[in-house]
């Protein structure tokens, strides 16, 4: 048996928690937080000077050639084959505003997550608030799909719409479909009543739609002219052979590993806060980490992209694009390896 006794308090329900952040458990876990963020901080100072360094030296080389060469008319041949099209514009161009909107939702759950909105045994208010935002913000992801689209010469602009709205929902929508069919099965708490699901299919067909369908609008009514650096031939030129190491997979692999291991400390505290060992409360450092993340993850693709301009590659495009986003191949893998190990 066991018996409890209450006893009244002055603190207000949202300051209940301080007094965990506050223990000696938890001192020690922020000392691993601060080594972390200084150790991505060492990271990025350095990735920093290594990338000033060789764009300063190279640029300056390339300013000097381009100035010898004004006068016989040269200037933009070694360019002349990097400004076309990339393939499947319109995949690139919805992936553009999907990302576009998925870093605007992102920003905004950070926002309201160091205000204080987020209780940390109140989970529910989280995803409430990444489905409402992701709706108010999809017109987001159409304004800069459009645009683009009809930078490139885009045509279908409804296979561009589709593209746009599906691209994210659409996986994201058989997933869940396969987990709460999984949860309904076993009898699981966490399965979704059909009300919640009506009322979410409806915010999609009321609210994203909508503002999805207004954001291509305007997109593509305020298009501009593609601004190329120089002419382009009309038959593009066999790229160069490169090396192993500067092929797509290996450079996939060196722009999502430097990221990659600047957050990877801060992925174990959040991967063991979304299997339920642990409360994650600390914001702050986590947007900290977030904007290392960006950093890092811009710097290393600016680098790369370079390197396949100067090797006059004209499918640099997409490559630049995987570049960016392998870091969420690693993110992925490591979250495997936790849940299984």
């Amino acid at each position: 048996m066991y018996s409890v006794k209450w006893k009244e308090t002055s603190t207000p329900f949202e300051k209940r928690m301080q007094k965990y952040s506050q223990s000696s458990a938890m001192s020690q876990h922020l000392e691993i937080h601060w080594f972390s963020i200084i150790n991505s901080c060492v990271t990025v100072l350095l990735l920093t000077g290594f990338l000033a360094t060789i764009l300063m030296r190279v640029l300056k080389n390339d300013f000097v050639k381009r100035q010898l060469k004004i006068k016989k008319r040269l200037v933009g041949i070694t360019f002349m084959v990097m400004f076309r099209y990339p393939k499947y514009k319109s995949l690139f161009a919805a992936s553009l505003g999907s990302g576009s909107q998925l870093f605007t939702l992102t920003f905004f759950i950070f926002i309201l997550a160091l205000v204080g909105v987020f209780y940390p045994y109140n989970r529910g208010a989280l995803f409430t608030a990444l489905v409402v935002i992701y709706a108010l913000t999809s017109g987001i992801a159409g304004y800069p799909a459009a645009s683009f689209y009809g930078q490139l010469e885009g045509t279908n602009w409804v296979w561009n719409l589709l593209l746009t709205g599906s691209l994210f929902c659409g996986p994201l929508f058989l997933t869940f479909c396969f987990l709460n069919t999984v949860a309904i099965a076993y009898n699981a708490t966490v399965a979704l009543p059909f009300g919640t699901i009506v009322a979410i299919f409806l915010k999609w067909a009321l609210v994203t739609s909508p503002l999805l369908v207004l954001g291509e609008i305007a997109g593509k009514n305020s298009k501009a002219e593609f601004q190329a650096l120089c002419r382009t031939t009309k038959y593009p030129r066999e790229i160069p052979p490169l090396p192993w190491y500067r092929g797509t997979l290996s450079q996939m692999a060196m722009a999502g590993f430097l990221p990659f291991s600047a957050i990877h400390i801060e992925l174990y505290y959040i991967f063991a806060s979304v299997w339920g060992h642990r409360i994650y409360t600390i914001y702050n450092i986590l947007f900290i980490v977030f904007i290392i993340l960006l950093i890092v993850t811009a710097f290393i693709t600016v680098a790369l992209t370079f390197f396949r301009l100067a090797a006059e590659d004209h499918e640099w495009w997409w490559r630049s694009f995987l570049c960016g986003g392998s870091t969420g191949l690693f993110i992925y893998g490591c979250c495997l390896y936790y849940f299984y190990a």
